[in-house]
């Protein structure tokens, strides 16, 4: 299955931080990073009172399933140092699930679409980079057209 992440930091070394959890991730048998987007730094999102973000898009190739690929993704945060106290907090490394496929997933612990990606600027314009003709499942739009709506 298709997948595209997305990698963003504001703690420590932040282009460090989204390169070791690429490589983390990469590295892991059952997921392959196919393509990256550029590193951009980005304005906080909610709690503005924080420093500035480094993010990309990651499109990997992977046969975990949706929720096994969730555990993965916070197996790495951990892994590099996140810890978890309350949302939109400063921190080391954020991995979010994008897309998964063209698959539409509303669970408690997991929602795909990502359910804000639609609303920033700055995972649009990284997936306008690497994949720009990709049809959001729910909005039926291309990405493109959704980052030029949003323009």
């Amino acid at each position: 299955m298709v997948c595209y992440l997305g990698l963003g930091s504001n703690l420590g070394n932040r282009e460090e931080n989204i390169l070791k959890a690429k490589s983390a991730l990469d590295v892991y048998p059952r997921i392959n990073v196919l393509q990256s987007s550029i590193i951009i730094e980005t304005e906080p999102v909610s709690n503005t009172n924080q420093p500035k973000f480094l993010n990309c898009v990651l499109k990997i190739e992977t046969d975990l399933e949706p929720a096994e690929l969730l555990t993965k993704c916070l197996e790495t945060e951990f892994k590099l140092g996140r810890i978890r106290i309350k949302k939109w907090e400063p921190r080391i490394i954020d991995i979010d699930i994008l897309f998964y496929g063209d698959q539409i997933i509303n669970e408690d612990y997991l929602v795909i679409p990502h359910p804000e990606l639609h609303k920033r600027e700055f995972v649009l314009r990284s997936l306008v980079e690497i994949c720009p003709e990709f049809v959001h499942p729910k909005m039926n739009n291309t990405i493109l057209q959704i980052y030029e709506d949003i323009q």
